[in-house]
């Protein structure tokens, strides 16, 4: 994720962006975040695209037991906490084991944001699944060999795509991650036509369908695959 400015209107949801905390519940708890808009921008708030991908995991009950899960951006790592909590939840009437069952989730963004992200991550999270999510660097394009090749079941985004010199980086870095089972998710407000052009760059390299669509937030959630697949979950 990039760390710019970035206008998103005024009143009621401008104050929720400089509030310095945000509370949520997903997965039977409540999450609760540190947010710091002053020091670094839009990597340090919640952005409705996260809620929205985290309500439709949720709510899709997709199962991520077991799975390797990337996501991209996390900025406040509201999505990757989540993730890592939804791994654990079993079928009704089937104990979880923690030590068995369990996604395992690797949360990214770049360098200036890994100490923030990482101190939401360790304060929601309980100390047996701390071990399940990994706080790393990650900025697109860049270093992908410190990330194995096709490895991850799972690639999740939430309102990444904003900035359009990031583009090729983006999709070079969903390629490389990318292999022929792996489901890609990508939540976000179409803002501008930029936003457009991304998307049609995400068709030209993958198989990409619209799963979600909130109209209270106007978010879209994207699916996207290698060649032709189009998988359920």
């Amino acid at each position: 994720m990039a760390l710019v400015p970035y206008e998103e209107g005024g009143g009621w949801a401008a104050r929720q962006l400089h509030s310095p905390s945000a509370t949520f519940h997903f997965a039977s708890r409540t999450i609760r975040l540190q947010q710091d808009w002053r020091r670094l921008g839009v990597a340090a708030v919640v952005w409705d695209a996260a809620v929205v991908l985290c309500a439709y995991l949720e709510m899709e009950g997709i199962d991520l037991r077991d799975r390797s899960v990337i996501e991209l951006g996390a900025g406040t790592g509201l999505l990757g906490i989540v993730v890592t909590l939804l791994g654990t939840k079993e079928p009704a009437g089937v104990r979880a084991l923690y030590s068995t069952c369990c996604a395992h989730v690797t949360i990214t963004d770049r360098a200036a944001a890994l100490e923030f992200l990482e101190s939401n991550v360790q304060a929601n999270l309980p100390p047996e699944l701390r071990p399940r999510a990994v706080v790393k660097e990650l900025t697109w394009g860049k270093d992908l060999d410190n990330f194995p090749a096709g490895a991850f079941d799972f690639i999740l985004g939430a309102d990444i795509v904003y900035l359009e010199e990031t583009f090729v980086e983006l999709l070079q870095t969903l390629e490389h991650l990318c292999s022929e089972r792996t489901v890609i998710l990508l939540s976000c407000r179409i803002r501008y036509e930029r936003d457009l052009k991304f998307l049609k760059m995400l068709r030209e390299r993958f198989s990409v369908s619209e799963v979600h669509y909130d109209s209270s937030k106007d978010v879209h959630i994207y699916k996207a695959q290698r060649g032709s697949r189009k998988d359920d979950f």
